[in-house]
């Protein structure tokens, strides 16, 4: 098999942001590692979308929170397509459980799946990236990680994961500028789920959440994507060590 044109690894990709990830930069050429934590049903619906668009598709199940997830994603896609071109990091969860309720376990799941996990994934993808040609690191962060109003739900703890995620990626964006690897994140706002998906509000809450967004509406996992392919593009080979909002103009 010839070595696709374009290797991408899109972490969370079952459902949601990172499904429509996959979707919108599918196409011929393009070779796709789809993880999940344990939606496999959803990870063979992305994959299939993958397909009828003309790409390639692994699915890889694993917790991002285990030490060794993050080098097994990037080994597969070595193994499997011959390389890696662009990573989207984008499993995570938000907790919204105020800070003196929570224990260490629970403090420690977050930073170890959202944190660690990008610390990890950027270990092992870094050295990958840098042999190739316009390559790309997207961290999804979030908008918890930045508005902090009496009116919008705090998230501590993953404000805080969040937040060190956005530190590394600038860092990682001056440490691999000469090797040609650009480094971003996109910080969504309020953003819907899929049916059926877990969610953080009520019905009656997502649409006060839809009221408070200047632009008067959630945003869409395709709303996301959009900017994640023009990230992943080689168009955007000037822009690096940025976080980008697609939030609706929530401040």
């Amino acid at each position: 098999m010839a070595k696709p044109e374009r290797i991408i690894l899109v972490t969370g990709a079952a459902t949601g942001i990172g499904a429509a990830c996959c979707r919108r930069m599918a196409g011929p050429g393009t070779a796709f590692i789809v993880h999940t934590r344990k939606n496999a049903a959803g990870a063979e619906h992305t994959a299939q979308a993958i397909r009828a668009k003309g790409g390639l598709a692994e699915i890889i199940l694993g917790d991002i929170a285990e030490a060794g997830t993050p080098a097994a994603l990037v080994e597969a896609a070595v193994a499997r397509f011959g390389g890696l071109d662009v990573v989207v990091a984008n499993a995570g969860f938000a907790d919204k459980t105020p800070l003196l309720q929570t224990d260490d376990a629970q403090l420690a799941r977050t930073f170890d799946t959202v944190l660690w996990a990008f610390i990890r994934l950027a270990r092992a993808a870094m050295p990958v990236l840098a042999q190739g040609r316009d390559a790309r690191m997207i961290a999804i962060s979030s908008f918890v990680a930045h508005t902090f109003r009496h009116d919008v739900t705090i998230f501590p703890a993953t404000s805080a994961a969040k937040a060190g995620v956005e530190a590394l990626v600038r860092g990682l964006a001056m440490e691999f500028a000469k090797q040609g690897v650009t480094v971003n994140a996109i910080a969504p706002g309020f953003t819907q789920k899929d049916p059926g998906a877990h969610a953080a509000y009520t019905a009656a809450q997502w649409e006060m959440v839809a009221r408070s967004v200047p632009l008067g509406r959630l945003g869409t996992p395709d709303d996301v994507a959009a900017a994640v392919n023009f990230i992943a593009s080689p168009e955007a080979g000037y822009v690096t060590g940025q976080v980008w909002h697609v939030n609706g103009g929530l401040v």
